[in-house]
């Protein structure tokens, strides 16, 4: 079959996310023409693309209507997308009867991992803890950390039970935790598999001691965490977000921190990204920012590229396929 690769990101982006060998893997199974990185090409290229029935992308990944795909790719069997979140591209594929395959999963690893860690270290009240020692002197620092409870028995908040969710929940397994989680779509009885107790957001912001946002993005989520909830966390309660600025409602989460100061916020995305100057984010002692690094950064691209790699294997062959995205899923992911 012949097969291309597409993404404005060109070659930097593509040989970031397929590494040398994986780039052979799948050059030995499939004919691959020249890459895409711009729709302007198309039109010289249109019938070479017609055969094309197989694309491997990454982030950059080209948005295409159905009647440029009737028109380009009309032999399209399979989009292998080699990043998270395929919202912004794949409801024409799909309408036309193109399968998708995220690497979400993979995605989803880096993520996970970098939450859990920022759940341990606000559990030990790590954040302010350091601001005070470095302004305030070792015994201000102290003096916070003496109101914290710790991690052990406490609770962990997880906002959002999808792929990303259910890793963080997997993960905080290996500590002595308990963990509620609000999610519409979480049935009780994977709840209890899961081991932890679904309950709505305002239980989940009274009781945790250490809140992990996790939400799809999509309008139903916009604006979802507000005052109302910010306002019932606990005096030295961590709000973390790693899911998206959309669905904060970041007026509502200034106030309720500087209402209690001994809250924490960690705040790997906002909206907008970067955050506005001027905005009281940048100068409240009780806010962590970081550049939306919770995501595959670097060397962890390339998990996702074996991922569709992999992926393709599996739909060559017909054996399992782990990560396909269908219309229905598009409802509830990020």
């Amino acid at each position: 079959m012949k097969a291309i690769y597409m993404t404005t990101g060109g070659l930097t982006a593509i040989n970031k996310a397929y590494l040398p060998a994986t780039q052979a893997a799948l050059e030995n199974e499939l004919n691959f023409l020249p890459m895409i990185t711009d729709r302007t090409e198309m039109d010289n290229r249109r019938a070479e693309l017609r055969e094309v029935e197989i694309i491997f992308s990454t982030w950059g990944m080209l948005s295409l209507s159905e009647e440029e795909l009737e028109t380009y790719l009309p032999d399209l069997k399979a989009v292998f997308y080699a990043a998270g979140s395929v919202q912004s591209f794949a409801r024409p594929f799909l309408n036309r009867n193109v399968r998708i395959f995220s690497a979400f999963a993979a995605n989803a690893v880096p993520v996970a991992e970098y939450a859990v860690a920022q759940i341990i270290l606000a559990g030990k009240g790590f954040y302010q803890a350091s601001r005070l020692y470095r302004h305030a002197g070792h015994d201000a620092a102290r003096r916070y950390i003496t109101a914290m409870p710790g991690n052990y028995g406490e609770t962990v908040g997880v906002i959002g039970a999808g792929m990303i969710g259910r890793l963080v929940i997997q993960m905080l397994k290996a500590y002595r935790l308990s963990v509620l989680v609000f999610d519409p779509f979480l049935d009780p009885l994977k709840a209890v598999e899961l081991g932890v107790e679904k309950c709505n957001l305002e239980t989940l912001f009274e009781r945790s001691l250490v809140l992990s946002n996790h939400l799809a993005n999509n309008e139903q989520t916009r604006g979802m965490l507000d005052y109302s909830l910010f306002n019932r966390m606990r005096s030295h309660a961590t709000f973390i977000n790693t899911g998206r600025g959309a669905q904060v409602v970041e007026s509502g989460l200034v106030r309720a921190l500087q209402e209690v100061p001994t809250r924490t916020a960690v705040l790997d995305v906002t909206l907008p990204e970067p955050v506005e100057a001027g905005h009281p984010f940048y100068t409240m002692p009780n806010v962590v920012l970081t550049p939306h690094i919770a995501g595959s950064i670097n060397d962890e691209v390339a998990r996702m590229g074996e991922y569709m790699a992999q992926e393709y294997t599996a739909f060559r062959t017909r054996g399992h396929m782990q990560y396909e995205v269908t219309l229905s899923m598009l409802a509830t992911m990020a």
